[in-house]
């Protein structure tokens, strides 16, 4: 049996292993529901034996203070540190609701722009001397977190309808906020691989479709944001690392820019809105790892994620390239028995002989 660390290196390199790696993540009301059926603990990946990772993140934010201003037994309402006022619901995982911006003007940007300074106390040095040993001595995969772009800027700091406006009437604006952004990440991530703390990959989350679109177009994308994510792509291959973008939503019209720009992983590959996995294969299957794209529509119905897995996996897992996972995340319809089947039906079309 391969770790984790070398399973996932083959499928980088476009080789097999001994099996394809199975990296999800279900939702908390998911994992209660699973306790109440009969998981004994909540450590998921140990009780199902998948793939063990670990995540090493920095505070980029402007760090407004963090503050509950209302909670009853349905909902909290809060402050976040990057000054959104937003609802969060107790008893249902769901996005939450944004109320408020701190930053809605270019004005209001430049002062936080301010608080966005890197510091050595924005890294979680404690955690790593703590933990960074155990995740080498276990062969995780370690990823290495950015957090900057449309995505985190629209859904987390200044507003989906405010940002999309901006980025046709003051692109400078929003250029100006996904790249300090990055900066930010850069200059502290930087410090942690200096302090020997090295990952296997690096990653950074920004959505930037949704069902049969995306959010802009192919000329914005290479106007506003394209040099961000093309410098992200090198400060990771400059570290002799894989790069691995998650992005929900339809972005196939994205997909070829993105190759060429040098990325090397493409999650979560979500079928519902219209993304190809089997297209992206058959295209990029040398040169791109794919994670993902198993509609999690199908997966609380035994029969069609199992047809749906069966039709998609073997063709996936060719020549390596590939880590399973549902095409967004694991919803609370999915039972335990319902999980447990799917991934002893992995583990068995998906070792490679």
């Amino acid at each position: 049996m391969m770790t984790t660390r070398e399973r996932i290196s083959r499928m980088y390199a476009h080789k097999e292993a001994d099996r394809i790696p199975i990296m999800d993540s279900p939702w908390e009301d998911t994992l209660d529901r699973w306790e109440r059926e009969g998981m004994p603990i909540r450590d998921y990946i140990s009780y199902f034996d998948l793939d063990k990772t670990a995540y090493i993140s920095v505070d980029n934010s402007p760090r407004y203070p963090q503050r509950v201003l209302e909670e009853t037994d349905q909902y909290r309402i809060y402050t976040t540190s990057w000054g959104v006022t937003r609802r969060s619901w107790k008893h249902a995982t769901s996005t939450p609701e944004d109320i408020d911006f701190l930053v809605k003007t270019p004005d209001d940007w430049a002062k936080a722009k301010e608080r966005m300074t890197p510091t050595d106390d924005r890294i979680p040095w404690a955690e790593l001397k703590e933990n960074y040993p155990k995740w080498r001595s276990e062969g995780r995969w370690i990823t290495g977190g950015f957090w900057f772009g449309f995505d985190i800027t629209h859904s987390g700091f200044v507003g989906t309808e405010r940002l999309l406006e901006a980025m046709v009437e003051e692109p400078e604006w929003c250029i100006d906020m996904f790249e300090h952004e990055l900066d930010v990440d850069i200059a502290l991530m930087d410090r942690v691989w200096e302090a020997g703390y090295h990952f296997d990959e690096l990653h950074w989350y920004d959505d930037m479709g949704y069902k049969n679109r995306t959010f802009f177009s192919l000329r914005m994308y290479r106007d506003i944001l394209k040099h961000s994510h093309q410098r992200a792509i090198d400060w990771g291959h400059s570290r002799n690392i894989p790069v691995r973008l998650h992005s929900c939503g339809d972005i196939m019209s994205f997909v070829p820019e993105l190759v060429e720009m040098g990325l090397d992983g493409l999650n979560p590959m979500e079928v519902k809105a219209g993304m190809d996995p089997i297209a992206l294969k058959k295209t990029y299957g040398d040169r791109l790892l794919l994670h993902g794209g198993v509609n999690a529509v199908l997966w609380d119905k035994p029969d069609e994620i199992s047809r749906a897995i069966r039709d998609t996996v073997p063709a996936l897992m060719e020549n390596g390239g590939y880590i399973f996972a549902s095409d967004h995340s694991i919803p609370s319809s999915v039972s335990l028995e319902d999980f447990r089947a799917i991934i002893e039906l992995i583990k068995e079309i998906g070792t490679y002989r």
